[in-house]
């Protein structure tokens, strides 16, 4: 009886599973965190065109102009502004149409793909 009471916890070999599994995750994690950090990077370029009135952003040109500057701030290299971002100008208001995937490698032919895509209807100032 005295023997089984011994015996409580996880053994080395527990522990360096569950070690194992958290180290996978965080690796995940790692990986895919920088790309919604990017994401919400955009978000506030895009919509930054409505709160802030002394840019005067009046054209479709203007706006990708004042997207790309914001990503060149950002560091946000690995993007193709055009085939990402979609702009039309209706009325006083642009619909920007945010549509993109990355993908990261996770292990040899298993990658990890964060698809985004988001419509935002921004006034002009």
């Amino acid at each position: 009886m005295k023997f089984a009471r011994s015996q409580k916890g996880m053994s080395i070999l527990g522990w360096l599973m569950v070690l194992a599994f958290i180290a996978f995750f965080a690796s995940a994690a790692f990986k895919v965190l920088p790309h919604y950090f990017d994401y919400m990077s955009l978000e506030k370029i895009i919509t930054s065109v409505e709160t802030d009135k002394a840019m005067e952003i009046r054209s479709v040109g203007e706006f990708y102009s004042h997207v790309s500057k914001g990503m060149e701030v950002n560091s946000i290299r690995d993007l193709d502004l055009r085939e990402a971002l979609k702009i039309k100008q209706e009325n006083n208001e642009f619909r920007a149409h945010l549509k993109y995937e990355r993908r990261e490698p996770l292990i040899q032919n298993i990658d990890l793909v964060v698809r985004f895509d988001k419509e935002f209807r921004v006034r002009m100032p």
